[in-house]
């Protein structure tokens, strides 16, 4: 039963996707700070258990791409229409997620499942936008803009966006 719980987490993590979506358009920043940093922290801890407890699983290595995708996606998209991500930014992340999705979904019609694992900067990256986005909402909650520090972590986004797509 416990070795359920990676996965539990995963989609525990989709099912914030709409709320997340949602407190942002109503410009409600704390909440979506604390719900968005929950949904985060989903995305490490459900790494951790899988691997320190051995409770990997076929479905779990579709689940956690597929929640962390969703997640972020949304996120970039729904701050981008509100005009508090810049939309190359926004654009190129999407960009990259849609590339990788396109292509296992390629790989795996004419070869079968892809068994690659994320590389370090692929690792980096997810870590990279989650960090910017919640920096992007914690500014917007506090109602101060926090341009050096937003246009240095963007900066990176987009390098480690580059680099692991």
């Amino acid at each position: 039963m416990l070795r359920h719980i990676p996965n539990a987490l995963c989609v525990f993590r989709m099912l914030l996707v709409v709320p997340i979506a949602v407190l942002l358009a109503r410009a409600e920043y704390w909440a979506t700070l604390w719900v968005f940093a929950i949904a985060a922290a989903t995305d490490g801890l459900d790494g951790f258990l899988a691997k320190r407890f051995d409770w990997t699983s076929e479905l779990g290595k579709i689940l956690d791409p597929l929640a962390d995708k969703l997640l972020l996606v949304s996120v970039f998209l729904t701050l981008a229409l509100l005009g508090h991500v810049p939309l190359w930014l926004a654009a190129t992340a999407i960009a990259r997620d849609l590339i990788i999705t396109g292509g296992a979904i390629a790989y795996n019609y004419l070869y079968g499942y892809p068994n690659g694992r994320p590389t370090p900067v692929s690792k980096l990256n997810t870590f990279c936008q989650i960090a910017y986005l919640l920096l992007v909402v914690g500014a917007a909650a506090l109602e101060r803009p926090a341009e050096p520090v937003l246009t240095a972590l963007g900066a990176l986004v987009f390098v480690t966006t580059v680099v692991s797509g």
